[in-house]
């Protein structure tokens, strides 16, 4: 096959930190309060302004409180896990890495006993065996390791009496989320805005509110989980009074991305963006014979991390280390190449490529990648047939 013409304009693919907005530069951050405290009335303001826009952008309810909090959408699901779980039986689903680390979390850490659900990479486990009327409920809206996606909310109890606690860090901004059946969602800045990391967001609802409230843990809560004192919440968190010190610099890239979402047409935009992207990679898929979708069903189908398996019946004839040696080829030669970077399967998913197609990425970039990728499989395919 011919080596083609055409080069992506920006050959960043990987799935955290994402690439930045469209016409991104560091002039962007002029604005930051560098150098002054983030308790200063700058940067109070500045941090308040990031809340405001999150709720404005997302669409988030207005009795809903939205608080920035550390060590990026990993801080934020076990913050809540940690201040909110042990009143009732709680049931955690997983069907990749991120998930297995909130079952791990129950299991081995608060040692609650959960109802654990776990399906196979690129399969999700049965929603309809959940008890989300009478149960909390931990789950991932949209796993990035396997580019699972759950279809809809349809499966959560509407009158429920326990919390959904939702890790939508690769779903946020990209995908609808139910927030009447969401209690706490969280996700970081460095997922579909395409910002800096170790920053996470957690979104609480009433109901949320009522458990950190109502509910002693019957663990130590770490101070940077701590949401609660003396049986309140902890209202400064969630109006830019941070629980430890942030990075002035990622916040106002932050702002910065959002005031560009809003510029472009608000979150709608955000998901036609990324509904694009996804399908020039599900066209090629579908049009393309030796590669396929991860996901098994294709209403599981992510629109952000699209994650991708070699199915060409004579590398997989080959064996394993033969696929993945195929996969690891066409990674590392377009990094080589400078034309996709980071797009290897995660480490502890099954050997494939994996694409990020949010709202940052241009759809014509992921076109110009198509047929490099065709190229590389090629060159990697012919390796294997030469060393037979």
């Amino acid at each position: 096959m011919s080596r083609p013409d055409t080069r992506p304009r920006v050959p960043n693919f990987s799935s955290g930190p994402c690439t930045k907005r469209p016409g991104w530069s560091l002039q962007a951050l002029e604005g930051a309060a560098l150098g002054r405290s983030h308790r200063s009335a700058l940067g109070k303001a500045k941090l308040s302004q990031a809340i405001d826009l999150t709720r404005e952008v997302l669409r988030v309810p207005a009795d809903y409180r939205i608080g920035i909090v550390p060590a990026s959408d990993t801080g934020a699901v076990e913050m809540a896990m940690w201040s909110m779980l042990g009143e009732r039986t709680v049931e955690v689903l997983a069907w990749e890495a991120f998930g297995l680390e909130w079952v791990t979390d129950a299991l081995k850490e608060l040692k609650i006993s959960p109802k654990v659900h776990v399906g196979e990479y690129g399969i999700l486990p049965d929603l309809s065996a959940v008890d989300t009327k009478h149960n909390d409920v931990i789950f991932t809206w949209n796993g990035t390791a396997a580019g699972v996606r759950v279809p809809n909310a349809d499966w959560i109890a509407a009158d429920r009496e326990g919390v959904t606690i939702c890790d939508a860090t690769s779903a946020a901004f990209a995908m609808p989320l139910p927030w009447d059946k969401l209690d706490v969602v969280t996700f970081s800045w460095q997922k579909v805005m395409g910002g800096e990391a170790a920053h996470g967001m957690i979104v609480l609802s009433p109901r949320a509110v009522a458990r950190i409230e109502d509910h002693t843990p019957a663990w130590p809560v770490p101070k940077v989980f701590r949401m609660a004192k003396d049986g309140k919440l902890i209202e400064g968190i969630f109006k830019g009074d941070t629980i430890n010190t942030p990075s002035m610099l990622a916040v106002e890239d932050y702002l910065d991305t959002l005031a560009w979402a809003k510029g472009i047409g608000g979150l709608d935009a955000l998901y036609a963006r990324a509904d694009a992207n996804a399908k020039v990679v599900h066209d090629w898929v579908a049009r393309t014979p030796w590669i396929g979708h991860l996901a098994a069903d294709p209403a599981t189908y992510s629109n952000t991390g699209v994650c991708l398996v070699i199915t060409d019946p004579d590398v997989l004839a080959k064996g394993d280390k033969a696929v993945a040696a195929v996969a690891k080829g066409i990674a590392d030669t377009l990094d080589r190449e400078g034309i996709a970077y980071d797009i290897g399967a995660y480490r502890d998913a099954p050997a494939g490529l994996r694409l990020w197609c949010g709202g940052t990425v241009e759809a014509s970039d992921l076109e110009a990648l198509m047929p490099w990728l065709d190229w590389a499989f090629a060159a990697e395919k012919a390796k294997l047939a030469q060393a037979a």
